[in-house]
């Protein structure tokens, strides 16, 4: 993926993830961090456990889904490790 299409991805999956989690809000920059975060812990747990290769792939659905998915995963774990 470009550089673009991560930045796009990571404000998308960092919003949708701050919105499910009821958090304080990390900015858009912290935002960014925590949806590429997320799309990399996504991608790696897709291939990992479902053997879905290339889950990451451009600006789609799936993408965003994944990315999402994974940056709940980085929120909660960072939760977890604050306690």
């Amino acid at each position: 993926m470009g550089l673009l299409t991560w930045i796009l991805v990571g404000i998308i999956a960092g919003w949708l993830s701050g919105l499910v989690m009821k958090g304080r809000g990390f900015g858009c920059f912290g935002n960014i961090v925590i949806g590429v975060i997320g799309a990399m812990v996504g991608g790696w747990l897709a291939g990992a456990l479902f053997n879905v290769h290339n889950a990451i792939s451009g600006l789609n659905a799936t993408t965003i889904v994944v990315a999402f998915l994974g940056a709940v995963i980085v929120l909660y774990a960072a939760r977890l490790a604050k306690l």
